[in-house]
């Protein structure tokens, strides 16, 4: 069926999306944005409210939706994320509530998730840890994609822990099972006392970058500092979450932790070095860039 979007009554003004979204992709290029033409529709699908594979067939822009969008268009110029403006960002199968507070999921965390779920669907119980995280998104994917699991969210940041709560009461209302927000720092000597010993699989993706190296506008000035930067080395979180980790995971139990694409050789050594771990492997992105390390707990 048509939708009236794509048939306005006659004598509506509407003005074409073409010539639109072809302005729109010259000022997000010339603002140095990097996929000019994807972030123009999908701008311009929310302000229609239209499937982006059918934005060639929408009728096109009121004038109270065309002001709208423009004004979407100039805040993205000035590299406001994306997923601020949309209000969400899409994460393997979900799309997660995002905005000032929380640092935004990125795709090539998916591959940590996706490492993580594919062990945990392995067990029949799996008890699932998720450190630093944020919106929630792994916590949410492996809940969503491994039912039968138990799942703990940690987190520190009293906005962050806004997002992560709301994403996790949105998921349970969508039928997912409930994942247990923590409110908690990851180097915590402590954490999760009671979970010593019986983690079967534990993911991380902590503060990396180290400090003093050039972000994106996107990142240096929206996602919050804490969530991007760790010391001198981008290691400062890191360290502690391995040595922690060993101590709540299980005898076979497994932990994956992304890291930055200078750290091939630095986070396997932080492992190696712990004398706990088996089987320590860094894994590449889609890009072939170094994207995350996982290790093995030894009894």
């Amino acid at each position: 069926m048509t939708s009236s979007r794509e048939h306005p009554p006659e004598g509506t003004e509407r003005t074409r999306p073409g010539p639109v979204l072809a302005t729109a992709t010259a000022a997000l290029s010339a603002a140095g944005v990097g996929s000019p033409r994807a972030d123009a529709e999908w701008l311009a699908t929310y302000v229609l409210g239209v499937d982006r594979s059918r934005l060639p067939l929408a009728a096109g822009f009121t004038p109270d939706e065309l002001a709208r969008y423009r004004r979407l268009v100039e805040r993205r110029a000035d590299r406001e994320p994306l997923q601020h403006l949309l209000g969400s960002a899409a994460f393997r199968y979900l799309e997660l509530a995002v905005g000032p507070g929380v640092f935004v999921p990125r795709p090539e965390t998916e591959l940590l998730a996706g490492w993580g779920i594919a062990r945990a669907r392995g067990l029949a119980a799996p008890l699932v840890v998720d450190l630093c995280s944020g919106s929630g998104a792994i916590a949410l994917s492996v809940a969503h994609e491994v039912p039968a699991a138990t799942v703990y969210a940690v987190e520190r940041s009293a906005g962050a822990l806004e997002w992560l709560r709301r994403n996790a009461v949105g998921r349970v209302a969508a039928g997912d099972p409930p994942v247990r927000v923590v409110a908690a720092d990851v180097t915590d000597p402590d954490l999760l006392a009671e979970l010593t010993g019986r983690v079967d699989v534990l993911l991380c993706n902590p503060p990396y970058v180290p400090v003093g190296t050039d972000v994106p506008p996107e990142v240096a000035d929206h996602d919050p500092a804490e969530a991007v930067f760790a010391g001198a080395d981008g290691l400062g979180v890191i360290r502690p979450v391995v040595r922690r980790a060993a101590e709540l995971l299980a005898p076979g139990g497994v932990v994956g932790i992304e890291h930055d694409d200078t750290h091939p050789v630095a986070v396997p050594a932080v492992f190696t070095a712990d004398g706990r771990y088996a089987d320590v492997t860094c894994h590449p992105d889609l890009a072939g860039r170094p994207r995350f390390s996982t290790a093995r707990r030894v009894a």
